[in-house]
């Protein structure tokens, strides 16, 4: 749907930022330019980034480690709030569109874990993209209020939100009583999510070609990524999925699939499990549970 923007964006040759589905094409054909994952880097330093910072396909800027990190594009340098502000704008322009009237004010979601310093800079990238942000409110909470959960102000429910995305993946326990949410506990991983998912199905087909990752330029690995999204996409209502690449075919079945992400799973559930255990709170003792993100 066009409400849908994916958080890429690119700069062309002359700076420009280009926002959501049209950026995406450049992740392969121009990486150094094209930003993803910006909500990773807000109100993080490079000390806390600096373990993963091989991730990433552009530069991040590590000039002081306890400063709140930069990304450079050619010259020029901007703040994670600065690149959030761009996928900001392109929303309140889409809205616009869609609504066919000025969008003045707006409730932004964040990670129910995100702490004072990525709420404040949130805030702020609201602020640059010249909204009046009217509230940060927690995903798992908003995620809710969409499946019509919390909206009887007699409804006393204990639910789970369970939320993988792209790149994370998010479990809140909320208790929700009176049309008021409370944060039981979270947990998840900063680093998991269907970028993995992709990664391991890439990983699989080049295993079978006996092709070392390290052989392949980018562009082909972005290929093969994007390839390996779509057959994930396809496997949720397919047994078999079969493409060409460079006049080969690569293919897979869904069971292979399955047994190959199972770790990837696993995780997700060992998380669950603490986020019960912090909570105190068996599985049964859960009411609801509501799968959010485009991976679940």
């Amino acid at each position: 749907s066009s409400s849908l923007v994916p958080s890429v964006v690119h700069f062309d040759a002359f700076g420009n930022p280009v926002v959501g589905e049209q950026a995406k094409g450049f992740l392969e054909t121009d990486p150094a330019n094209t930003i993803f994952s910006a909500k990773r880097l807000m109100g993080k330093s490079y000390n806390d980034l600096k373990a993963n910072a091989h991730f990433f396909t552009y530069k991040v800027i590590d000039d002081d480690a306890d400063k709140l990190v930069k990304v450079q594009v050619g010259d020029q340098f901007y703040s994670p709030i600065e690149l959030s502000s761009f996928i900001l704008k392109e929303l309140k322009h889409r809205a616009e569109h869609i609504l066919k009237t000025p969008v003045t004010k707006a409730v932004i979601t964040v990670p129910a874990y995100f702490n004072d310093a990525q709420r404040q800079a949130t805030r702020d990238a609201g602020k640059l993209a010249g909204l009046d942000v009217l509230r940060v409110v927690n995903e798992p909470t908003a995620a809710s209020l969409a499946y019509g959960l919390g909206i009887k102000p007699d409804e006393e429910k204990t639910i789970a939100v369970y939320d993988l995305g792209g790149g994370t993946f998010d479990i809140s326990i909320l208790k929700i009583a009176g049309g008021i949410f409370e944060v039981l506990s979270t947990n998840g991983d900063t680093y998991l999510g269907g970028d993995d998912i992709d990664k391991a199905l890439v990983e699989h087909w080049l295993a079978e070609k006996n092709i070392p990752v390290e052989l392949l330029s980018r562009t082909d690995l972005q290929t093969l990524r994007l390839l390996a999204e779509t057959a994930k996409k396809k496997l949720s209502s397919a047994d078999f999925f079969e493409a060409t690449y460079k006049e080969e075919s690569i293919s897979i079945t869904r069971e292979v699939f399955e047994k190959m992400i199972s770790s990837l799973v696993d995780r997700t559930l060992d998380a669950c499990a603490k986020a019960l255990q912090d909570a105190g709170l068996k599985a049964e003792d859960i009411d609801a549970v509501i799968m959010v993100g485009g991976s679940t």
